[in-house]
């Protein structure tokens, strides 16, 4: 019986440890955030915009390559969060919420919605005007701040709401992700973006010959970055393209690994001299080399990258994304302008509307599902959540702006919405749904 119960405990275990460092990675956002407003505020504000712009590049004999501050940060380090949400995506696909169509097709119905709706709320307030482009703003959901909310709530909120918010988040990114590939690209050099295909078919070989070392196909990603990046698609796509080429099977299984192990502290306890020195047996060492080989033959590169990565995107590409982007100016921000109305309404209302909707219309009509101990007010509540947008709507705002005024409107705009989207799910979850596992 003991080993019954010992999976369902480690994937308990797993997801805390993922919400734990979803809410502490949106407590460091915060503070980024926090950060750039008092400074793009303050009589720094002019040397912070200086520093944003100053040139930086490489130089390779007659090539060179040079972008501003902000540019790296936007193009390059966030191009390795993509990644990190590619390898989310993918695993999601073959075993989280998404690896089944009847399982898919709850939080997948529900991020659509999620998107059509508050997309439809901005072009309706910004028809026919110069910043219409913008509707893709308010159809993103910050999943770490989501989380984060959620994490607040504690047990009053049912486990099923976690994984159907963490499932529609991801369905969401997978939105966001076409959205900016598709919409948000000007002019596509197509040189460029058939040389893409070669560092791709690398990378494909490099999977299908079981290579394991992730350093070879981050290496081989750069390039594919590089190429995306000089054929005017965002080269963050990139980041999701070459995330799917990372295996996710590991050379040997779980079971195979115990097996090994079993087999070599046997030995090792065999050679054991009392009181010797470690480095007087080299047999003994030679045998913890390989359990520890074999303990890295047992994880598969798509787990050991996401492992590495994720406190990487969370902790430092992140805050600093949002150092560099979230710093405007408060003063003469105007929230009654088409821009401002249209990405508040839509993520406040929009998502909550289009989630909540569409999953009504899902499960009444049979499709799927609600999560077990999940009932509608815990539904609503969660789509009053996703209308946090925050670090995908930024990015989308420097896509679809170029004017830097409308940026900064947009920006303040993303701020309040998301905050209000914030308080009200918190709100409607704390004191309206009910505790438990009732259908609410």
């Amino acid at each position: 019986m003991a080993q019954a119960h010992a999976a369902p405990r480690s994937l308990s275990d797993q997801f805390k440890e993922f919400m734990h460092r979803q809410t502490s990675g949106a407590l460091v956002l915060l503070v980024a955030t926090v950060a750039a407003l008092i400074i793009a505020n303050s009589p720094l504000a002019t040397a912070y915009d200086q520093f944003l712009h100053t040139e930086l590049g490489v130089t390779f004999g007659p090539l060179e390559f040079e972008q501003s501050v902000l540019h790296w940060i936007d193009d390059a380090l966030m191009a390795v969060f993509f990644f990190v949400v590619g390898l989310e995506i993918k695993r999601e696909f073959i075993v989280g919420e998404l690896s089944t169509l009847r399982g898919a097709l709850l939080p997948v119905i529900a991020a659509v919605g999620g998107m059509l709706v508050p997309a439809a709320i901005y072009i309706a307030i910004n028809m026919g005007t110069e910043t219409q482009q913008g509707w893709g703003v308010p159809m993103a959901t910050d999943i770490a701040f989501a989380l984060g909310v959620l994490a607040l709530l504690s047990s009053r909120v049912p486990a099923g709401l976690k994984v159907f918010l963490t499932a529609l988040a991801i369905a969401d990114d997978i939105g966001a992700i076409l959205v900016i590939a598709v919409f948000y690209t000007s002019q596509v050099y197509w040189g460029w973006l058939l040389f893409a295909l070669v560092p791709l078919a690398v990378l494909i070989v490099l999977n299908k010959r079981h290579v394991e070392a992730p350093a070879a196909y981050l290496l081989v990603a750069s390039v594919l970055w590089f190429a995306f990046f000089k054929s005017g698609i965002h080269a963050t796509i990139a980041g999701v393209i070459a995330a799917f080429t990372i295996p996710a099977t590991a050379r040997i299984t779980p079971l195979d690994f115990t097996d090994t192990c079993k087999l070599k502290v046997d030995e090792i306890e065999q050679l054991d001299v009392p009181g010797a020195h470690t480095l007087a047996d080299d047999e003994q060492q030679h045998l913890a080399f390989e359990i520890q080989e074999a303990a890295e033959h047992s994880i598969s590169p798509l787990q050991r990258l996401e492992h590495d990565l994720h406190p990487v995107s969370t902790f430092v590409i992140l805050p600093l994304f949002a150092l560099a982007n979230a710093g405007v100016p408060l003063s003469g921000s105007d929230l009654a302008s088409p821009v401002s109305m249209g990405i508040i309404l839509g993520l406040v209302v929009g998502k909550l509307v289009g989630v909540s909707g569409a999953t009504f219309l899902a499960v009444k009509t049979g499709l799927t599902d609600l999560p077990d101990g999940v009932g509608w007010k815990h539904v609503v509540g969660a789509g009053a959540l996703a209308g946090i947008g925050f670090t995908m709507s930024l990015f989308v705002a420097n896509l679809a702006f170029r004017d830097v005024g409308v940026q900064a409107e947009a920006k303040v705009a993303i701020f309040v919405a998301s905050i209000i989207a914030g308080v009200l799910g918190f709100c409607l979850l704390r004191f309206w749904a009910p505790r438990g596992l009732g259908r609410g």
